[in-house]
């Protein structure tokens, strides 16, 4: 068994014990916070939906005699949904403020003027494409909101995205529950959610660094 199996399966029962502990308001604050708060980007999200969805098949997050799954996903529709809004707000109304140093490697001017630009060009694909990414689905509403972009537009993608997300990483590990051998299946599965969302960005680095590298030379 490789190292990186026995993480996941030691995850597993941590993630379990957070949500029995936590229960269906802590559900809803950790998603909220994940995608609205700046300092969220560290929650388990993807993995605290699929967890969330399997313990739901498993009847500990029943709601007496109904099945949680038809509670979980709107629930957690409306945090995700609520987190992005209040993201989008926080950038929109200190996000100038904050991109004021050329020097800062991070948070320069030049930075939002190219967030801007961006956003003009891709913004609802960004948004929808950004929950399934940690990391970026907890700035992508703020850098949205510091760019500018149209609120209409960010809460037409906001909720497209909110809905796709949570409905799809809960409705997955829901029906994890039914498979043989669920402790491998759900680690081959996480293993792959991870991959697909850490893809996008990576290859947006690495193409990134290499226009720089050929400028340079």
């Amino acid at each position: 068994m490789t190292s990186l199996t026995v993480a996941f399966l030691a995850l597993m029962p941590d993630i379990e014990s957070l949500i029995n502990t936590v229960g269906w308001p802590g559900l809803f604050l950790i998603v909220f916070a994940e995608t609205g708060l700046l300092i969220g980007f560290f929650l388990p999200g993807d993995t605290l939906l699929l967890t969330a969805g399997l313990l739901c098949n498993k009847g500990t997050l029943s709601v007496g005699d109904h099945d949680g799954i038809w509670l979980l996903i709107p629930l957690l529709i409306v945090a995700a949904i609520a987190g992005d809004a209040v993201g989008y707000q926080i950038g929109r109304k200190t996000g100038p403020r904050l991109f004021t140093s050329e020097d800062s490697v991070w948070l320069n001017r030049k930075h939002l003027d190219k967030a801007h630009a961006f956003y003009d060009r891709h913004g609802g694909k960004t948004i929808v494409l950004a929950r399934f990414s940690p990391f970026l689905r907890t700035f992508a509403p703020t850098v949205a909101g510091a760019a500018a972009m149209g609120y209409g537009k960010f809460a037409f993608y906001n909720i497209t995205g909110g809905i796709a997300w949570v409905t799809s990483m809960c409705l997955i590990g829901y029906f994890l529950g039914n498979v043989p051998h669920i402790d491998l299946v759900f680690i081959l599965v996480v293993g792959l959610v991870l991959a697909i969302s850490v893809a996008p960005p990576a290859w947006h680095l690495f193409r990134t660094w290499r226009e720089s590298t050929s400028r340079a030379t």
